[in-house]
């Protein structure tokens, strides 16, 4: 099994807790960034540069990731293309990406990027914090060990 990672958007506290679940549970794990990152030193990991621009790492990871595999992105439009390719999205802060709530995402992250480009709006994400780190645990290990059950050709259940 392999497990994605968009590198330019992910916090390093969750890119070190799922290369800690690899290291347990022997997967790959596959850092893919428009700029050089720093990787970590174990032969599980493994970090792919795309040509900077827009989309690029989104771009090469929707290319490349198969059914039953796991991305961690916070990039909702990203997400949706992965779950339409029958892999599994999560974002760094726990919250599953899935069929059932991709079409509200999508709707809020346009309102909000409207109200940001009128003016109304203005500011990101809170500071990634210590329940996060815990919520993306939690997830991450049950996702992995959901499909870790799977048959090889049986596409995952994206669950609620």
């Amino acid at each position: 099994m392999r497990v994605w990672i968009d590198a330019d958007a992910c916090p390093r506290l969750a890119r070190d807790q799922v290369v800690k679940f690899a290291l347990k549970r022997g997967f790959s794990v596959i850092l893919v960034a428009g700029q050089t990152q720093p990787k970590p030193n174990f032969a599980c990991v493994q970090l792919i540069v795309v040509p900077s621009g827009p989309d690029a790492a989104d771009d090469y990871i929707a290319e490349h990731v198969a059914a039953n595999e796991l991305v961690i992105c916070s990039d909702i439009p990203l997400a949706d293309r992965i779950i339409k390719k029958k892999a599994v999205a999560l974002d760094p802060r726990g919250e599953e990406f899935t069929e059932r709530n991709m079409g509200d995402r999508l709707a809020m992250r346009n309102l909000f990027t409207d109200l940001r480009d009128q003016g109304q709006m203005s500011g990101g994400q809170r500071a990634y914090a210590e329940r996060d780190k815990q919520a993306f645990a939690n997830a991450l290990d049950r996702i992995l060990t959901r499909l870790a059950r799977l048959p090889s050709n049986q596409p995952a259940p994206n669950q609620a």
